[in-house]
């Protein structure tokens, strides 16, 4: 069982800015998200486009605000499960909440909340008769671990960011790397595109456009995979077929947890707390809906901020905490690392 103050439900910026912002109240944050890395659609979608909106950031990759709200929250010890998501929810006498995963993994929170972006992403699968016979035996539709493909022959299919990065990562890894596209065109960062390019003229990414993968043959574990180039088909021998389409959001079994739920997101009150209709769960950034509402980042960091200061009162009903700027108060950490401003000195000038 995996004790913690707030569970959040989603590891995207909206929920890992939540650790901050509780950590700041001394209260325990772990994160479930069913996505194998921190960030939710900024890692796994666009980590390479810029985004403008940030403040204080004229322009930062989305990657880029991953790794620093990571390094922000890191004195503030959260755990993680990922490539996992949450299925129920239980309430218990006392009001806490005890939620399970996909693959049985029990959390005990005293409050909940919900960050799940625009909900859990499931990938798009490509149109294979017989595909789901070899998922997790050949067939992937995430990098979990590179090291799975060291040494061996991979097929990635897709025309994004993601199919570009891990088509170059692997290159240092697999044993032959193959990509597919139905296009000659690439829609991905242009660095990523000229690196695929000059990958295939080094020889280490062999690339196949325009195709598509429309078969594939194994006995216990995938063989092979059959490509459609222009009506031709053609047979090539893998271990690894790996499509990467992109995810489709949904909420998941989060609509089933008794949620007033409006157009695919939950109803919060957002005159206060951003609390739902059940007493101790919250929900914030894009996930949520009010009158107003706007699916921004930047509006996500703010319910944060409100939300935490709401789980305060209500693990410690009574007690008052006196909000202090951090160039004032400093922060500290939970690992017993300090940042704080440098002190003002009383000296003479001469």
């Amino acid at each position: 069982m995996i004790e913690t103050d707030i569970l959040i439900i989603g590891a995207g910026p909206t929920g890992l800015f939540t650790v901050f912002e509780a950590g700041l109240l001394q209260l325990k944050c772990h994160i479930i998200d069913a996505l194998p890395q921190p960030g939710g659609q900024l890692a796994e979608l666009y980590p390479k486009k810029p985004i403008f909106d940030i403040p204080g950031y004229p322009e930062v990759l989305a990657g880029d605000l991953v790794t620093n709200l990571m390094e922000q929250i890191k004195q503030f010890q959260p755990g993680f499960t990922l490539a996992e998501t949450a299925e129920t929810i239980d309430k218990l006498a006392d009001g806490t909440f005890i939620v399970t995963t996909n693959k049985g993994t029990k959390h005990h929170a005293k409050a909940v909340a919900i960050a799940g972006g625009l909900g859990t992403f499931e990938p798009r699968k490509p149109i294979i008769e017989n595909i789901s016979a070899y998922e997790e035996k050949g067939v992937e539709y995430f990098v979990k671990d590179p090291e799975l493909f060291r040494d061996k022959e991979i097929v990635i299919a897709g025309g994004g960011d993601s199919a570009l990065d891990w088509s170059i990562f692997l290159s240092n890894v697999a044993k032959k790397v193959t990509l597919v596209h139905r296009r000659n065109e690439f829609r991905g960062a242009l660095d990523s595109v000229e690196k695929v390019q000059e990958l295939k003229k080094e020889g280490k990414i062999t690339l196949i456009t325009p195709a598509e993968v429309v078969g594939i043959q194994g006995e216990q574990h995938v063989e092979s995979i059959t490509l459609d180039r222009d009506g031709v088909l053609e047979q090539l021998n893998t271990d690894y077929f790996i499509p990467l389409f992109g995810l489709t959001p949904k909420l998941g079994a989060i609509a089933n947890w008794g949620l007033e739920i409006e157009k695919n997101a939950i109803k919060v009150n957002n005159a206060l707390d951003y609390q739902t209709n059940i007493d101790g769960i919250y929900a914030i950034g894009d996930v949520n809906t009010y009158p107003g509402k706007l699916k921004l980042i930047l509006c996500g960091f703010h319910e944060a901020t409100l939300m935490c200061q709401s789980v305060y009162n209500r693990i410690n009903p009574g007690k008052r905490y006196v909000l202090k700027y951090t160039t004032v108060s400093g922060v500290d950490g939970f690992d017993g690392t300090r940042k704080e401003a440098e002190k003002a000195v009383v000296k003479s000038i001469d």
